[in-house]
């Protein structure tokens, strides 16, 4: 395993109590980073945290990337623990229901967007200013292959993905001219608890695309993730980098 360098970086990844944010978490911790994991489970929070076993390292924080003034609240919290902010993970989001665009729930639809997208820009324009002013930052936002192709019954989580990648590509360029890199990844299904919620003929669909015939492993993601949080990514931004296992066709 390669070993990335965050010594004295301080790091934010949403939704970070599991799936492919805790994974980013260990191998931030590994790499000598101190990590703020922001989710809205307590539960689940708290049982990461345990594991984790670093108060040192690991500040855990409810946050609702959803509310505004949650993420604010994240923000202010996270400085006080540990007086700066280098490296952003955007990981949160929901998946929704499978079901036919005809038939999807607005609710959901709503809720899906809102998390993932809306969420997303809160922690950016959150954290942004603060990078600024430090003038360095790395920010890893999480999309999907269902961002670029477009999975048929998944409208609401093909739709948020897809503007993920276009506020990348927005903010990357925003800030091209400083030492903020703004990248994002699209992973295909992971064995995650979102993921795995999801019909299984939906679940055998997505995998039947794939050439590597498999899910991608979240050490994989997290490699991927890290390295492009790394001060050593000092040139892209804006850019999307591809975690398919070969499904992409751009």
């Amino acid at each position: 395993m390669n070993q990335y360098d965050f010594k004295d970086r301080v790091a934010i990844v949403t939704g970070g109590a599991q799936g492919i944010g805790l994974a980013v978490v260990k191998r931030l911790l590994q790499s000598g980073a101190r990590v703020a994991i922001w989710d809205r489970d307590a539960t689940v929070l708290e049982k990461c945290l345990a594991e984790l076993g670093q108060p040192d390292a690991v500040f855990g924080t409810g946050v609702d990337i959803g509310r505004l003034d949650s993420v604010e609240a994240g923000v202010a919290s996270t400085l006080a623990r540990f007086g700066k902010v280098d490296v952003l993970i955007n990981n949160a989001a929901l998946v929704g229901p499978n079901m036919p665009t005809w038939d999807y729930p607005p609710a959901a639809f709503e809720e899906v967007v809102h998390v993932g997208l809306v969420g997303t820009f809160h922690c950016c324009r959150a954290v942004v200013p603060h990078m600024r002013e430090r003038g360095y930052g790395r920010i890893v936002n999480l999309s999907s292959v269902a961002g670029k192709e477009g999975n048929p019954n998944a409208v609401a989580y093909s739709s948020m993905k897809a503007g993920v990648i276009a506020l990348t590509k927005s903010l990357g360029k925003e800030l091209a001219g400083q030492n903020i890199a703004v990248n994002c990844v699209t992973p295909a299904v992971a064995k995650t608890a979102g993921a795995m919620q999801q019909a299984p003929e939906h679940i055998a669909y997505i995998l039947g695309k794939i050439p590597r015939g498999r899910m991608l492993e979240l050490e994989e993601a997290a490699s991927m993730i890290c390295w492009l949080a790394t001060e050593e990514n000092s040139f892209t931004t804006a850019a999307v980098f591809d975690l398919s296992g070969g499904r992409a066709t751009y």
